[in-house]
C-alpha cells in the first residue's frame, strides 16, 4: 500500500512516519513518497523517516521526488501540507493585519483570506495532476485554511476529505480527564473548520461504537454538564476563554473562536509579542539540525511544540476507513449534505460522519442554537466569497470576502486590508501583476 505526503519536506513530516511507523497493524504501508519542490529539505527528511522506520522494524520503503504526477500513480492516498511561501508568508500574514488594528491570524481575518487566496489555486493544480494518473486516490488535506481548500477541492469533484486535529486534541484530552481510553470518547462537534462546538461528550460502554443505529439516539451519556460543573477552570484555561463564556454556550468552543469573542484582547497581545511564524521558524530551524544528524531515529521532543498534534494517528484511522470501508465515525470537513440546515448541501464542514469506501457521511445532528448559527451564517458567506477570490481573482472579490469577514465589516478597514494584502501577496497572485 502506497501512501504520498506533498509537502514531505516539511519539519513536521517525522509526525506523520513516527503514526505510520506506530500503527502499522491499522495501516499496512509498502511505500512513502515525499514530495516536494525544495530538494535538500525532502532529501533531508527522506534520510530521517528512513532512520525512524528501521528503528521501528518498520518495512515501508521511503521514496522522494518534485514530481506530484509520478508520486501519485498507484497510492491509495495524497496527503497535503503544504505552505505557499513558507514561513516568511506567514509571518506576513500575522503582521500586516495588525498595523490595521486587525487580528494577525494565518487561518481566518485577513491574514487567512491570504493564505487562502495563494493556496487555493496551488492545491487544485496538484489534484488536477493527482487525478490524471490516479482518479480513485483519495486527497486528505491538512493545508489550513482546511475548510475553505477542502470546498475548493470538493466543487471541484476531487475525491477529497478535510482534516484537523482540534476534535482529536480534545478527545485525547477528555480521556486523559476522565481517565478511559480515547475509543471511549465520542464528540458532538459541530462546525465550519476553526470555527467548531463541543455539544456533547459521550462516553460509550467498553467495546460500544460511536457509530449510531438508525432510529436510536445518539450511543453513550453526556458528560459535558458535568465537565462544566466540576471542570470548567481547567477547560477555559485549555481553552484559553473566560470559565463564564463556556457555561453560558453550554458548549466548549474551539480555542479558535477565541479570535472571535475576544478579538481585541487577542490583537492587543499579538501587537507586543512575537508573531507565531517567528517562533516556529526558530523551532524549524532547530529541527533541522537535529535531522542532519545522521543517529537521528526517532521524532525529537522538541516537534510536539511545532503543532499538529495527533495529526498522524488521525490520518492513519481516516486513511484505513477509506481504504477498508470500516464504517466507523471520525470528525472531518466533508460536504454538509442537510446537516447544518441553513447552510447549502456543498458547503464544506466540520462534523462526525460515517467513513467508508465512497468517503463521509456526517452524522444527523440536534438543531444549531442560534448562539451558534449565526456565527457559522456569517463566516460560511465569508467563505462562499474567499473561494470565490481565490479560485477567479480580483481585487473586487478580496474586497467582499473581507468586508463579510465578521473579524473586519467595515468599508474603510476591508478597502484598506484588500490593497494591502494584494501588496504582500503579488507575487503569487497571477492576475494582480
Amino acid at each position: 500500500m502506497k501512501i504520498v505526503v506533498v509537502g514531505g519536506g516539511s519539519t513536521y513530516t517525522p509526525e506523520l512516519i513516527d503514526g505510520f511507523a506506530r500503527l502499522r497493524e491499522t495501516l499496512p504501508l509498502t511505500e512513502i513518497v515525499l514530495v516536494d519542490p525544495h530538494q535538500g529539505r525532502r532529501q533531508l527528511l527522506a534520510g530521517v523517516a528512513r532512520r525512524m522506520l528501521a528503528k521501528q522494524g518498520h518495512p515501508a520503503q521511503v521514496t522522494e521526488t518534485d514530481d506530484v504526477a509520478a508520486a501519485a500513480e498507484g497510492a491509495v492516498a495524497v496527503l497535503l501540507q503544504l505552505r505557499v511561501g513558507g514561513q516568511e508568508t506567514r509571518h506576513r500574514d500575522e503582521s500586516w493585519p495588525l498595523e490595521c488594528g486587525c487580528l494577525g491570524q494565518e487561518t481566518t481575518g485577513a491574514g487567512g483570506l491570504a493564505k487562502a487566496v495563494r493556496t487555493v489555486p496551488v492545491v487544485l493544480d496538484i489534484a488536477e495532476r493527482v487525478r490524471t494518473v490516479n482518479p480513485d486516490a483519495w486527497i486528505i488535506d491538512f493545508t489550513n485554511p482546511v475548510g475553505i481548500v477542502t470546498r475548493a477541492l470538493l466543487s471541484h469533484g476531487h475525491k477529497a476529505i478535510g482534516l484537523c486535529n482540534v476534535a482529536i486534541g480534545l478527545q485525547r484530552y477528555f480521556s486523559g480527564l476522565l481517565g478511559v481510553p480515547p475509543e471511549r470518547i465520542a464528540l458532538d462537534h459541530l462546525g465550519l473548520n476553526h470555527l467548531t462546538w463541543e455539544r456533547g461528550v459521550r462516553l460509550l460502554d467498553v467495546g460500544e461504537s460511536a457509530t449510531p443505529t438508525p432510529g436510536s439516539p445518539r450511543p453513550g451519556v453526556d458528560l459535558l454538564p458535568s465537565l462544566l460543573a466540576d471542570s470548567a477552570d481547567a477547560l477555559a484555561a485549555r481553552m484559553r476563554q473566560p470559565v463564564e463564556l463556556l457555561r453560558r454556550l453550554e458548549a466548549i468552543p474551539s480555542y479558535y473562536l477565541r479570535y472571535f469573542y475576544q478579538h481585541d484582547v487577542v490583537v492587543e497581545e499579538q501587537l507586543g509579542s512575537p508573531t507565531r511564524a517567528e517562533q516556529v521558524a526558530e523551532m524549524e530551524a532547530t529541527l533541522l539540525e537535529l535531522y542532519a544528524d545522521p543517529a537521528l531515529d526517532e521524532k525529537p521532543a522538541l516537534l510536539s511544540n511545532r503543532g499538529g498534534e495527533f495529526y498522524s494517528e488521525a490520518a492513519v484511522q481516516l486513511v484505513a476507513s477509506l481504504v477498508s470501508d470500516r464504517g466507523d465515525v471520525q470528525v472531518v470537513n466533508t460536504l454538509n449534505r442537510g446537516t447544518i440546515p441553513f447552510l447549502p448541501d456543498d458547503f464544506a464542514i466540520e462534523t462526525p460522519a460515517i467513513i467508508g469506501a465512497g468517503g463521509a457521511q456526517p452524522l444527523a445532528q440536534a438543531p444549531v442554537e442560534p448562539r451558534f448559527a449565526g456565527l457559522i451564517g456569517h463566516v460560511a458567506a465569508y467563505e462562499q466569497l474567499a473561494l470565490d477570490a481565490a479560485v477567479h481573482g480580483g481585487r473586487d472579490r478580496v474586497a467582499d470576502a473581507l468586508l463579510a469577514h465578521p473579524l473586519v465589516g467595515q468599508w474603510d478597514m476591508a478597502e484598506k486590508l484588500s490593497d494591502r494584502l494584494i501588496a504582500e501577496n503579488v507575487e503569487f497572485l497571477p492576475w494582480a501583476r
